[in-house]
Order: C-alpha cells, then structure tokens, then sequence
C-alpha cells in the first residue's frame, strides 16, 4: 500500500492533537474506550479545542475512515463508545 493511503492510519497513530492509546479503538467494552479517549484529550497539550471535542472527533474520525470495512459489532461498540464519551464530559446521551 503505498504512503498516500494509509494517511488515516497515519492520524489514528501520530495524530496532532491527541497521544492514543495502542489499540483503544478495539477495546471490547464502549466505556474502556471512551476512558481512555477522555484521558488522552485531557492530558493532550497539543490540542486546538476542548478535550470533548477533540476526543468525540477522534472518534468520528476512525468511524468514518473505517467506513463498510468496520464490523458492524465493532462500529456498534465505537458508537455505544460515543454515548460513554457524552456522559463522561457531562454531555446529553443520544441513546439513554
């Protein structure tokens, strides 16, 4: 595969803003993810906005860059993990 297509993968890894834990998108359990996303965003000092934010658009990213390649199973536990993010930053839950 050549450089220019794994620029995503790129991101996931070495992303500017945040420093992510090895494999937190394939943590079984939505809440561990979104721990550990609130955790890196909150630590971050490379950040441009609020640990909130930059920690859900991480996760809106790597769901959208995995795209239909992204096991539904899985794609359901990053979005319940969207759902733990809301409620850990004090934010209203889409899916009570």
């Amino acid at each position: 595969m050549a450089k220019s297509e794994c620029w995503s993968q790129d991101v996931t890894k070495s992303s500017d803003a945040l420093e992510l834990e090895h494999g937190v998108f394939s943590l079984d359990d939505p809440r561990e993810i979104a721990l550990s996303l609130k955790k890196s965003a909150e630590e971050s000092t490379r950040r441009k906005s609020d640990p909130y934010r930059s920690a859900m658009s991480m996760l809106t990213f790597y769901i959208n860059r995995a795209g239909k390649q992204l096991p539904a199973e899985q794609k359901d536990r990053l979005e319940a993990a969207k759902d733990e993010l809301r409620a850990l930053f004090g934010k209203a839950r889409k899916n009570p």
